[in-house]
């Protein structure tokens, strides 16, 4: 079954899909999202039950393999000690994200010519400037100008509060002579262009109850609706089609909400599906042409896939520090060893995050993946009313450097409910990055002591955080060499010139800060890109 053809056609309604939908939307251009997931609507959040904390091992954990929903693909991660966990719907997963909201500093666009390492992006930090600023506006970002970290810059709302628990570590920094920043939020400190503010309820993971995180189902695509923008849900994509005689996409194939399989032609392809959903429909949609996967001539679709691999280091206090009030990701932010200083023994570097606490039943469950309980009876009771009121941690956020053997594939068994292959992922930590931990490890243990911790818990592992695949990275990357990228500075592929990525796969290298900021700053500054070489854009 076809439908009318549609001018641009974007697959996924996430944080990149609704961006460059908003920048087109001056081309007056008929817009068609396909998205394979629903439109959850605010009523429908757990953060709104009673037995909201239970929803996190269930039907909202951010772990599709734990999910299991009819709009979710299992993701066989058997051979990597970090698993992808996503969302997927109408704002994806800004859905469940924390709403960190720091950006890409200037060096992460040039790590081949400082550092020796990876690959110069294409464009850089002053490139993306404007469109990050044009975004925080969009969004609602809470933060404090004058970060010395950056080029100056101001968000438009003030910080949400750092809270005891913030204020505290900061002493430790101050104490230590280390650099530390309130975080950047995509959070409301205020009530903002008819949203209201944060109330605290420390919920973020479980969709935002009050509207004040800055999830694109706010945001974006309220505005987007109104504009005349068809949104198209439960409509998973099953490959992008090919015109044999031109080489260009012509549209796509797609399981619709009926349990049909339906075709859509469109005059140009936009993939948002993030760094893992992404290669998946490229290395899926084979033809004459392209027999090892669409856009795939270099042979990089999937390879170069980046993590944040992440441990934590806890500190135990005299006095509480109401951890649990608040954002749970956003707090302070240490960026005194995010550049590289051969000294240390490995190239580039990391951020230390500081956090708030998990909600009690989460942090007794022993964290997101219920990874190593806490013990009941007598210790049990010890540990609830006498270390976790007192609680107060740091994140060690390293960056990942690209590696082909780091990969997403299709694997040749496991399907979602429509017969499609699912990815496949490989991924080992490097030497580099297991250096980078342990550092960070001993500075976050530094900075707890200095900050007035009693004791610091004993981190006996030496893994990292294995659900901590949130941010997909570098699967699709850009560059201005067909030979070693997938897509061309301003997101088109190098193979099929009416097919655009905007999403996370198309990062050349990760910086070590959360990338959705970023990710949006670059959808916005690829359809940018659009409209400015519109009368050529097939050339």
């Amino acid at each position: 079954m076809a439908s009318d053809p549609v001018d641009v056609l974007i697959v996924g309604a996430g944080a990149s899909g609704a961006a460059i939908a908003w920048s087109l939307l001056e081309t007056r251009m008929r817009i068609l999202c396909l998205e394979q997931g629903d439109h959850l609507q605010d009523s429908d959040f757990p953060s709104r039950r009673d037995d909201y904390e239970l929803a996190r091992y269930a039907e909202f954990s951010c772990d599709p393999n734990v999910r299991k929903l009819k709009q979710d693909y299992p993701i066989n991660s058997e051979g990597s000690c970090i698993t992808p966990v996503n969302w997927n719907g109408v704002g994806g997963s800004t859905i469940n994200f924390l709403g960190h909201w720091p950006r890409m500093k200037p060096s992460d666009f040039r790590t081949r010519s400082l550092d020796g390492v990876g690959e110069d992006w294409p464009l850089d930090y002053h490139d993306l400037a404007p469109f990050y600023d044009m975004n925080d506006a969009n969004t609602g970002v809470s933060g404090l100008g004058g970060n010395p970290a950056y080029p100056d810059y101001t968000p438009p709302l003030p910080p949400i509060p750092i809270g005891k628990l913030g204020q505290t570590l900061a002493m430790g920094f101050n104490r230590l002579g280390w650099h530390w920043w309130p975080s950047d939020v995509a959070i409301l400190s205020l009530d903002h262009d008819g949203r209201q503010r944060c109330v605290n309820a420390g919920t973020c993971d479980l969709g935002c109850a009050a509207g004040a995180k800055g999830g694109t189902n706010f945001t974006y695509w309220p505005v987007l609706e109104n504009a005349g923008v068809e949104l198209r849900t439960n409509a998973r994509v099953r490959e992008i089609l090919v015109d044999r005689n031109t080489g260009l996409a012509k549209g796509v194939l797609y399981h619709g909400s009926d349990g049909q399989v339906h075709e859509q032609r469109a005059e140009m392809v936009v993939m948002a599906c993030n760094g893992v959903g992404t290669p998946r429909m490229l290395l899926h949609s084979t033809s004459r042409l392209f027999p090892d996967g669409l856009a795939n001539r270099s042979g990089l679709v999937g390879k170069n896939l980046m993590f944040h691999p992440l441990t934590g280091i806890s500190g135990v206090f005299d006095e509480p520090m109401k951890g649990h009030e608040g954002p749970m990701a956003c707090s302070i932010l240490s960026q005194e060893f995010y550049e590289s200083d051969p000294s240390r023994g490995f190239v580039r570097g990391y951020g230390l995050h500081s956090g708030r606490s998990t909600t009690p039943m989460t942090y007794a469950l022993g964290g997101f993946g219920i990874d190593d309980p806490i013990p009941w009876g007598a210790e049990h009771r010890e540990i609830m009313d006498n270390v976790y009121p007192y609680l107060a941690g740091l994140t060690v956020v390293t960056e990942d450097l690209p590696e082909e053997h780091n990969s997403v594939t299709l694997d040749p068994e496991l399907t979602d409910g429509d017969g499609i292959p699912a990815p496949r992922i490989s991924y080992r930590l490097s030497e580099n990055t297991r250096a980078m931990l342990k550092h960070g490890e001993d500075r976050a243990n530094e900075a707890l002591l200095a900050a007035g911790a009693r004791r610091i818990l004993p981190n006996d592992s030496d893994k990292v955080w294995r659900r901590a695949g949130w941010h997909q990275m570098g699967t699709c990357r850009m560059g201005n060499d067909p030979k070693n990228s997938v897509v061309d500075g301003w997101g088109r592929s190098h193979d099929v010139k009416n097919l655009f990525i905007v999403d996370g796969s198309i990062f050349v290298t990760s910086g070590a800060v959360n990338p959705t900021a970023t990710i949006q700053a670059l959808a916005l500054y690829i359809g940018d890109r659009i409209k400015t070489n519109i009368g050529n854009l097939f050339d």
